[in-house]
């Protein structure tokens, strides 16, 4: 957790909507200077903070609709600070809760210099980033749509389909393998969806693959060397870290990562675990991931999976590659120097 603790003379806290904001304004002691709520646009924005511009510092909670206020504070040289919804959540607590108080609070924090940042992504790769989810969570719904296929196959007692639904010309013979006329339909509708599916993804992917080169040709070409890196895993990692460099070491890194488990320890005692969920879930997606193509014709990482086996058991085996992978990703792009796969197996 990184605190924001630069002083200045005004702090502005916001609590931020889709349509409205509240505004609260404090000074350098603590006083509030201006308390209202307004509209969620630039102009109204900028003239309820005119009178405080000397010297100011805006402080929002990390919510979807955060990056027009932070690219207009950039153009207007005005400092923003992001904070980290889960930690501020954490952080600050009361009996009654408005927008009002909230706003309150969230000056308060910035003031004292508790207030927990997130990465505020710039402008140039966020919309691309931003496609690419969109991208992940659309290939989702094509799988959802070729799971309920196989659990109708289960659901009626039907003989195993002999093909591959993912593959178009399997599918072709897929719904005469359905008696029913009615469920046959409901097949129709999946298959009708994936092929929609099929058509759109490629043409996406092409889209960011090309943006990705533009972007960041150098670290593009360095994901790409890792064995079992095809194409959406290095754009993914590409696009989420965005710059290895806003992570001073690699333990950040990795707990960014969710690729460890923060320990729980009072009075000497270790408690358990917590904190597992708190980073990045699309990292921690595509390095699991990741760890599984890895293992794909490739001998070296298939002895190596087998003695983590033997240590920590089948379960945590392919979580201790992903992060011997992460590890890995973070010099790599932190040295410029692309996969080394005998540096790599020899510890």
């Amino acid at each position: 957790m990184q605190f924001y603790t630069q002083q200045h003379k005004h702090y502005c806290g916001i609590d931020l909507h889709a349509r409205m904001m509240y505004l609260c304004i404090l000074d350098a002691s603590g006083a509030v200077r201006l308390s209202r709520n307004i509209e969620c646009t630039a102009q109204a924005f900028l003239s309820a903070v005119k009178a405080f511009r000397d010297d100011l510092v805006v402080a929002v909670e990390c919510m979807f609709t955060w990056y027009w206020l932070a690219d207009l504070c950039q153009r207007e040289g005005i400092a923003f600070v992001l904070g980290h919804a889960l930690y501020m959540r954490a952080i600050h607590g009361g009996k009654a809760k408005n927008d009002r108080i909230d706003a309150h609070k969230i000056a308060a924090l910035l003031r004292g210099g508790m207030i927990p940042q997130a990465y505020v992504y710039p402008p140039t790769m966020r919309a691309t980033r931003d496609l690419l989810r969109r991208r992940c969570h659309l290939m989702r719904k094509r799988a959802e749509l070729i799971a309920h296929i196989q659990n109708t196959i289960s659901q009626y007692n039907l003989p195993p389909f002999e093909g591959q639904i993912r593959k178009a010309h399997d599918r072709a013979k897929l719904l005469a393998h359905f008696p029913d006329p009615q469920v046959r339909n409901s097949v129709a509708l999946d298959l009708a969806l994936i092929d929609e599916y099929d058509a759109l993804l490629p043409k996406l992917e092409r889209h960011i693959r090309a943006c990705a080169k533009e972007h960041d040709r150098k670290a593009f070409t360095l994901l790409r060397s890792i064995h079992g890196a095809d194409l959406i895993i290095p754009l993914l990692i590409l696009y989420e870290i965005h710059d290895i460099r806003r992570f001073p070491r690699v333990q950040e890194f990795m707990s960014y990562c969710r690729l460890v488990k923060p320990t729980r320890e009072s009075a000497g005692k270790i408690q358990g675990h917590a904190g597992g969920k708190i980073g990045n879930a699309h990292l921690k997606w595509a390095f699991s991931e990741l760890a599984t193509t890895f293992l794909r014709s490739n001998p070296r990482a298939k002895a190596l999976h087998e003695r983590l086996k033997k240590q920590h058991g089948k379960g945590k085996a392919l979580s201790v590659l992903a992060a011997r992978l992460g590890r890995a990703v973070y010099y790599m792009l932190s040295r410029g120097k692309v996969f080394d796969p005998d540096k790599f197996f020899q510890h």
